[in-house]
């Protein structure tokens, strides 16, 4: 599957997006405009002006949706949620090549809200996904303590964890001692 450089911001974003819910490590990363301001920097998130409460409370709305689309293998689920994130930002596909960055579509109409803004283009990297067939790639990590969104862009579909040096790592050195445990007896 090609993911441009533009899907693959876009998913970098959704990632990110939905990883900042309370219910990952127990505090909102969007917990006020600020942080809400930062995501948006950190992302390079373009053609935003001036946020406020209101954007805020749109913004965690879409991230709830974009989170049901990690927690639901079904492809007709994904695709509804994804279709009405979509169709609700006004999606105004457009080539554009600005800040430094060679043409590439964005899919929010200009002027957009960072949550529409968010919707659509988000909303068409996951859907390119679904197209695919390759949902199974929105994934959540399978380690117990750590239910953290991540997109599995390994060749073999193979990886289970959000961070391979961190959950995974954990697990291995845990089922390691585990063994050892057993062995000694």
């Amino acid at each position: 599957m090609l993911i441009t450089h533009d899907t693959r911001c876009s998913l970098d974003a959704v990632v990110d997006l939905v990883n900042t819910a309370p219910e990952q490590d127990g505090a909102d990363g969007l917990a006020d405009v600020a942080s809400l301001g930062d995501f948006v920097r950190s992302h390079d998130v373009s053609d935003v002006g001036e946020l406020s409460e209101r954007d805020l409370a749109d913004v965690r709305r879409v991230r709830g949706r974009f989170g049901e689309v990690f927690a639901n293998p079904e492809p007709q689920t994904a695709s509804t949620i994804i279709n009405e994130l979509v169709a609700a930002a006004g999606t105004t596909p457009r080539l554009t090549d600005h800040d430094g960055y060679d043409w590439h579509i964005h899919y929010f109409a200009p002027g957009a809200s960072v949550a529409d803004h968010l919707a659509a283009d988000c909303g068409m990297a996951l859907a390119f996904f679904v197209v695919a067939g390759e949902q199974e790639r929105l994934r959540r990590c399978e380690a117990p303590d750590c239910r953290r969104a991540f997109v599995d862009l390994s060749r073999n579909r193979s990886r289970r964890y959000c961070d391979s040096r961190t959950c995974g790592n954990r697990l291995h050195v845990a089922a390691y001692r585990a063994r050892r445990r057993e062995a000694a007896g």
